[in-house]
């Protein structure tokens, strides 16, 4: 399986032609399959993938994280360049997706919401367990016995007047098995990565995880990089993914650099980060 992060926060340290945004997107070659994890937030990742030699028109498949512009926010420059492939996504929130910043600034921060009426037939909501491709599987409901990232606090639903946080049931995962063993793709990690990871464990029980793939969600206002919470709680998430059958796990976008640092202390070789323009083998 290969991966190429088409886009991410970092700019890529080799190509200078190469965009980066706050957003997150990678391309998954996998048994003759073209997979899209998410699009960013603007349609440069369409760009980069024509440097980095990723054809659009041919990905087979689009899976959505969830609900947040910086992971969707590409899905029209998607649609007008390729005519046939599905986008999955979890289902619609029960609101509008808002960011508060600084306690004062509320901000829209969901998807395009005509994109669903101007492309009938182009989107599917998982509902449920479902295998898109060949050993390729999204799941929708998310186990629960983790905390969740504090981060989530600044992160809310309107509803009406009303400001609710958000409980991201929007939030889904991509698990591809190969080799008798699963790679986990998680986006944001709104729901905490010990309990994706656990989802993914509990559907299939014994199958080793050779790879778990995404942020974090350690940051505290995007794109403000610093912890939210303490370092000693990132210390101990650490060990705890140290604890699991995970033999690689990579890591950016929402996690940041401040974070990255005290999970590299604890992981070593286990934790890769990663930016736009990095490709590599799992």
């Amino acid at each position: 399986m290969r991966i190429t992060v088409l886009i991410e926060n970092r700019p890529s340290t080799t190509d200078s032609r190469l965009a980066a945004e706050w957003g997150l997107s990678l391309h998954v070659a996998f048994n003759g399959h073209n997979i899209l994890f998410d699009t960013g937030a603007s349609g440069s990742f369409a760009n980069n993938a024509e440097h980095l030699s990723v054809n659009i028109p041919s990905i087979d498949a689009v899976v959505l994280s969830h609900h947040h512009f910086d992971h969707g926010g590409g899905l029209l420059r998607f649609l007008e360049l390729n005519s046939a492939a599905k986008v999955y996504l979890g289902r619609t929130p029960n609101g509008d997706c808002i960011g508060k910043k600084y306690g004062l600034i509320n901000k829209y921060i969901g998807l395009d919401k005509t994109l669903i009426a101007d492309y009938p037939g182009r989107f599917e909501t998982a509902s449920e367990d479902i295998e898109i491709l060949h050993d390729v599987f999204i799941f929708p409901r998310i186990l629960g016995s983790h905390p969740k990232p504090h981060g989530n606090k600044h992160l809310f639903l309107k509803i009406g007047n009303a400001l609710v946080p958000d409980d991201f049931t929007h939030e889904i995962i991509m698990a591809i098995k190969e080799d008798g063993k699963f790679v986990v793709f998680t986006g944001c990690s709104h729901n905490g990565i010990l309990n994706m990871v656990d989802t993914v464990a509990s559907k299939f029980k014994g199958v080793p995880i050779k790879a778990v793939i995404g942020g974090f969600h350690l940051i505290g206002v995007p794109p403000l990089n610093f912890i939210a919470g303490t370092k000693s709680e990132v210390r101990g998430l650490a060990r705890s993914i140290l604890d699991y059958p995970i033999e690689k796990t990579y890591t950016g976008h929402c996690t940041g650099t401040p974070a990255f640092k005290v999970l590299k202390s604890v992981m070593g070789e286990r934790l890769i980060d990663i930016s736009t323009g990095n490709r590599f083998e799992v």
